[in-house]
């Protein structure tokens, strides 16, 4: 028996790692870079295209949950990026470069799995698909001819990267906010002046053009900045420049406040944190370099901004990611319907363990909806008009009318990890 995935992407090498660890032989199929897409920049596994953050590691946030839920689970995308994290006060940052590589590296132990660099063009048995939300048009239009069902379609953004021996720190100082934990940050603060006059620039800044759509939906997760700017002079002030617990080197607040996070452990680069764009590479040198910190800035990478594909999940996909149409077809990652990173491995990893139970003659499983990870696999089934893709986030777990309000982040957590032990016990997982 042989399983297929399409996609090296975080929810492909996740189905691909659960699989091999069964000893069933996984030929993988990865387009780039004989092909790539409008948003990837190198041919690596599991590369991250948006932001090098995998989010909060605090237990009793939603994102902490999933990551605790995964590491029970023993998710090699969890796993790798543990091991190449780089400093980022309460969350799980990692050094893109050596998290890829050492995805395939974990990948490449088994005799039994194969890395073939071409695409696919058509849907064949026991296959994952995890392409994506930067699917192919070829593929794309095979999965809309299998499925029945059309694509859904929304814009996703990315933030620029800049170098640090280009910021000027003489105006930008290390801290966290309310001095939490380490100061892992890099702030670069406005005076109101200054930020008056980069708003003003912002929102009449040229944007690059972008294909398919000449009014694209854009998913409110991924705002970019210029258009969140639009919608007031102090949106960005409560939002990725808010100053509040960042003071200066003074010890006074500033008006607002650019933080950059760091990339790679090397401390090199620095993404711009909350940035993402699609003004023209042009505007972002001119706009961004408003920023006093950031005027001489060399900029590594520029924001981006591409089209997200995604399944009418709740009328295609049956439990455990599997086809209506035919169950020996998973999907897995983003084209399901769920936002995020350790959200997308969180998904290759259910479509990895119900493969193996299909094919030991096993019926689907799902974890309970009392988890991170059961209440996104009941949400991407749930029947909805207006489907939109879905991140980690407390709202969606059955809710707690018993327990007070600033306790429930904890029940949360709690419940969740009995359920989750539960399930794993039950299906020896």
């Amino acid at each position: 028996m042989r399983i297929s995935i399409i996609g090296g992407g975080l929810a492909g090498v996740e189905a691909a790692y659960r699989i091999l660890k069964a000893g069933i032989d996984v030929d993988m199929f990865e387009m780039r870079p004989n092909k790539m897409t409008p948003a990837h920049h190198t041919p690596n596994l599991a590369e991250l295209v948006c932001s090098n953050s995998l989010k909060s590691l605090d237990p009793t946030t939603s994102q902490g949950v999933l990551k605790s839920e995964l590491r029970a689970l023993d998710s090699l995308v969890l796993k790798v990026a543990e091991k190449t994290k780089v400093p980022a006060g309460g969350a799980l940052a990692v050094d893109r470069e050596l998290f890829s590589l050492e995805i395939a590296k974990e990948l490449t132990k088994f005799p039994n799995f194969t890395l073939y660099r071409r695409e696919v063009f058509d849907i064949s048995h026991y296959t994952i698909i995890a392409t994506g939300p930067l699917t192919s048009d070829t593929l794309a239009n095979q999965i809309i001819e299998f499925t029945g069902s059309d694509n859904l379609n929304f814009y996703d953004a990315a933030a620029p990267i800049v170098e640090f021996s280009s910021i000027d720190m003489n105006s930008a100082y290390f801290a966290t906010r309310y001095d939490k934990g380490c100061a892992d940050y890099l702030n670069c603060p406005l005076t109101q002046d200054e930020y008056i006059a980069f708003h003003t620039a912002l929102v009449n800044a040229p944007r690059a053009k972008l294909r398919d759509f000449e009014t694209p939906n854009v998913f409110e997760a991924c705002m970019p900045i210029e258009i969140m700017a639009r919608r007031g002079l102090d949106t960005l002030r409560y939002g990725p420049m808010r100053p509040v617990g960042l003071n200066d080197k003074s010890g006074k607040r500033p008006y607002a406040v650019v933080q950059l996070r760091l990339e790679d452990k090397a401390g090199i680069l620095y993404n711009i944190v909350g940035f993402q764009t699609n003004l023209t590479y042009k505007a972002q040198r001119e706009v961004f370099g408003l920023i006093p910190a950031l005027k001489n800035a060399v900029f590594s990478r520029y924001g981006v901004m591409h089209r997200n594909t995604y399944l009418n999940s709740p009328v295609v996909l049956q439990t455990a990611n599997a086809s209506k149409k035919d169950n020996r077809i998973f999907f897995a990652g983003q084209l399901t319907g769920v936002e995020g990173y350790m959200e997308s491995a969180m998904s290759g990893l259910i479509s990895g363990i119900n493969m193996l139970r299909l094919i030991n003659g096993q019926d689907f499983v799902s974890p309970p909806i009392e988890t991170i990870t059961g209440a996104l696999c009941s949400y991407i089934l749930a029947e909805n008009k207006n489907f939109q893709p879905m991140r980690a986030c407390f709202g969606i777990l059955p809710f707690l009318h018993d327990v007070k309000k600033d306790l429930r982040p904890i029940a949360y957590a709690k419940r969740s990890e009995e359920a989750m032990d539960r399930f794993i016990t039950k299906y020896a997982l």
